[in-house]
């Protein structure tokens, strides 16, 4: 039940200590503040570092071949070992837990592209459709992607980066429906795309084209440069690497044990990695944080035994007139929570304010800052933040309560 009176006592205390009232709470305050600026400090540099480096889907593989470095079954070390694409039909085959896999082939440097009287040299890529289902910050931003029927009827269409539509067109002329001139050869524009990612400026300026052209038209010998699988839900991305290149070594002849005939990037392994460090940095944070913000509940603690003994004589008078220990107590922890709680959510506000405010200011300005990005603290981090908060609260003002609890009205009652 709300007790008005507890409450009346609780802010003429306050009233009467302003300053050591204010001097206990800016520690609190700004103990908390600095815990959600440094959470959030290291969200926007978790997202910086991922958005810089995970360029395709976190479940990828992409696997390339090298040369290999062990002699096998008369075959000599040394070794170069091109993809086939019977290669990856057999791998499509005879491996389960594939949800996407897509070839990839390229022109060797970059080709003069040509549109009427313009022309500027680009990259070209042969993909497959899955190949867009894989580069997940690769977003399509007029038309369409490459899709099956282009692989299956041979079209001769493109997919043109949005740094290649800038460099070939004017700006706001339609761009679906043109035809480039790759190295002779007409190709229809059907979509557009950009990449999100902050470091992807320069696959801004690839044009890929059905795999399945590239390969009749610039790569009659039809090997394949790499390729890319994803992972499908509920398999582990490490077991499907291992059966992969199992398969691949066995078909071309390689050591079982080498290990230096691919070059495999597994992106889930690298996404573990990644949680891994910065899960350190926020353990490292909440460890400076709660430091900083246990400096502020010490000084509330403080503060209610310097309240208890200079209010003895009133609770002496308060328990010789009946009040019982659980009243006393209550008026203790009831201060000792207010102050902690109000001051810890102005903190959490202001925390909270300032972060939305540097991510206003970097957009408003358009800045494009290579490993950080969105400064955030989500909603559990700061539920728990004001738990802890509670907790502390209750703590701090807990030991000088139970003092109060025990203060005899005899013994209060002579104190000057």
């Amino acid at each position: 039940m709300f007790d008005l009176d507890k409450w009346q006592e609780i802010f003429e205390a306050i009233r009467k200590n302003k300053m050591r009232t204010f001097a206990t709470a800016f520690g609190v305050f700004w103990g908390i503040l600095m815990l959600i600026l440094l959470l959030g400090a290291g969200q926007g540099l978790q997202n910086g570092v991922q958005r810089s480096m995970l360029l395709d889907a976190i479940n990828s593989i992409w696997i390339i071949p090298t040369r290999t470095s062990m002699s096998y079954q008369g075959m000599p070390s040394g070794r170069d070992h091109p993809f086939q694409e019977e290669d990856l039909t057999s791998i499509a085959d005879n491996t389960t837990g594939i949800e996407f896999m897509s070839p990839e082939n390229w022109l060797a440097g970059n080709y003069l592209v040509r549109y009427k009287n313009r022309g500027t040299a680009f990259g070209v890529f042969g993909a497959s459709s899955d190949y867009f289902d894989i580069k997940v910050t690769q977003k399509t931003i007029a038309g369409r992607p490459l899709n099956r029927l282009d692989d299956a009827e041979n079209r001769k269409v493109c997919l043109i980066g949005n740094r290649v539509a800038e460099s070939l067109f004017d700006e706001g002329q339609p761009i679906v429906g043109e035809y480039l001139n790759i190295k002779g050869v007409m190709f229809r524009v059907v979509g557009v795309f950009k990449f999100e990612a902050s470091n992807g400026m320069d696959q801004a300026q690839r044009i890929y084209i059905p795999f399945s052209t590239f390969q009749q038209i610039f790569n009659p010998e039809r090997s394949v440069t790499l390729f890319a699988v994803t992972t499908a839900p509920g398999n582990s991305g490490a077991v499907l690497e291992d059966n992969i290149v199992s398969l691949l070594k066995k078909r071309q002849t390689i050591h079982p044990e080498d290990d230096q005939a691919f070059y495999v990037h597994n992106q889930e392994e690298q996404h573990k990695s990644v949680l891994e460090l910065f899960l350190g940095i926020k353990i490292f944070i909440w460890l400076v944080g709660l430091g900083t913000l246990t400096a502020g509940i010490v000084g509330v603690s403080n503060i209610m035994i310097i309240v208890v003994k200079e209010r003895t004589k009133e609770i002496g008078i308060r328990k010789a007139i009946g009040a019982t220990p659980k009243s006393i107590v209550s008026l203790i922890l009831q201060e000792s929570i207010f102050i902690t709680a109000v001051a810890g959510y102005l903190g959490l506000f202001m925390g909270v304010v300032l972060l939305e405010s540097v991510n206003y200011a970097l957009e408003a300005m358009g800045a494009d800052i290579e490993f950080f990005t969105r400064p955030e603290v989500n909603f559990t981090v700061a539920i728990s933040a004001l738990i802890i908060l509670v907790v502390a609260g209750t703590m701090a003002g807990l030991f000088p309560a139970l003092r109060a609890s025990r203060i005899r009205p005899v013994e209060a009652l002579k104190e000057e």
